[in-house]
């Protein structure tokens, strides 16, 4: 239980904290939102001549304000209620259950007026803003990222950025690199090719004549065709594809 002592210091505390509020509004009316559009806080007459560029960052501002106006004076109505139920004698109970508030608490959070069991504020919101509804995640919703497809897709398009550097470091990741540029996830993965052969095969600028380059990638890929007993990397060939690669051997 609170003693008076204890109760005196926190009902000081509690209108010192709402003088302060109440004068922050006086002298700054609201955040400035008292007055009518938010021109009027930077003292432009209109947005005709601005650039759209200056218009949102204005905009910007105007809603924080209105968010930590908010904020405020949420804080001031639970100040009041504090200094009420003083008046009242409840304060230092739990309104919910009726037990004493502990006293730690109530030195961190004068406002309280609940246990911290009871407390309302535990609500863990899950909303997410609704421009989301609209915009794709980070990675997008490409056609193939949900599938088996090699197709370039949205995680290809991060990799690729992300080898230019991120903020992340090697023991930011449980994979070991060899440079700190490969510092980011799949840093492994192909880039700007999502199959190996694309090393050394290429055609004319029809699309025709395939024609293989002979590389160090190329032998590669042959020995663990040959190790595999394929024609292909993702398995054998149809008979009928197989048979102008063997025709030579029967004979």
């Amino acid at each position: 239980m609170l003693s008076a002592l204890h109760l005196e210091k926190l009902q000081h505390q509690l209108i010192a904290d709402k003088k302060a509020i109440e004068d922050r509004f006086d002298e700054h009316g609201h955040y400035d939102l008292e007055k009518g559009a938010f021109h009027e806080s930077t003292g432009e007459l209109s947005s005709y001549d601005n650039h759209p560029a200056d218009d949102a960052t204005e905009l910007y501002e105007r809603e924080k304000d209105i968010a930590l106006n908010e904020h405020t004076e949420k804080e001031l109505f639970d100040i009041n209620d504090a200094l009420q139920a003083i008046e009242a004698g409840t304060y230092g109970k739990c309104k919910e259950c009726g037990k004493d508030i502990q006293e730690e608490r109530l030195d961190a959070l004068p406002t309280a007026l609940y246990c911290k069991e009871h407390s309302p504020d535990q609500h863990e919101s899950h909303d997410r803003p609704v421009e989301e509804k609209v915009l794709m995640p980070a990675f997008g919703r490409f056609e193939y990222d949900e599938s088996e497809g090699v197709a370039f897709d949205a995680e290809d398009s991060w990799q690729e950025v992300a080898r230019y550097g991120t903020s992340e470091t090697p023991s930011d990741i449980d994979m070991e690199v060899e440079r700190y540029s490969d510092a980011y996830v799949e840093s492994d993965d192909p880039m700007g090719y999502v199959e190996d052969y694309e090393n050394f095969v290429g055609t004319d600028i029809e699309g025709k004549n395939a024609t293989v380059y002979p590389n160090h990638q190329h032998k590669s890929y042959e020995d663990i065709l040959d190790e595999e007993g394929t024609m292909t990397i993702f398995g054998d060939l149809p008979p009928s594809e197989i048979e102008p690669y063997t025709k030579h051997q029967k004979e």
